[in-house]
C-alpha cells in the first residue's frame, strides 16, 4: 500500500469516524472502499471513450428545423440571450 495523506473538514472527518465505527473497519479502509466505488463507477473515462461516446451521440438529435447548420451562430445567441 502506498501512505497518502488528505485533509477533511471536521464535519467530514466526524462522519468518517462514525460510519467506519458503525461498519466495524478503520476510517483509512471506510476511504479506500469509498475511492474503488468511484473508481468502479467509470468515473475515470479514457480520452478514446470520451471520444467514442460523443461520435455515438452525434446526430441522434433532431431540432426540427433545417437551417441550423447555416445559422448555428443566431440559435446560440438566441439562447444565450446575447
Amino acid at each position: 500500500m502506498v501512505r497518502t495523506q488528505i485533509q477533511l473538514t471536521e464535519d467530514q472527518a466526524s462522519r468518517m469516524k462514525s460510519a467506519a465505527a458503525r461498519k466495524g473497519v478503520s476510517m483509512a479502509e471506510l476511504i479506500r472502499q469509498a475511492i474503488e466505488m468511484l473508481l468502479a463507477k467509470g468515473i475515470e473515462k479514457s480520452e478514446g471513450e470520451l471520444r467514442h461516446r460523443a461520435l455515438e451521440a452525434a446526430g441522434r438529435f433532431h431540432s426540427g428545423s433545417k437551417t441550423v447548420a447555416a445559422n448555428h451562430d443566431s440559435f446560440l445567441a438566441k439562447d444565450f440571450d446575447t
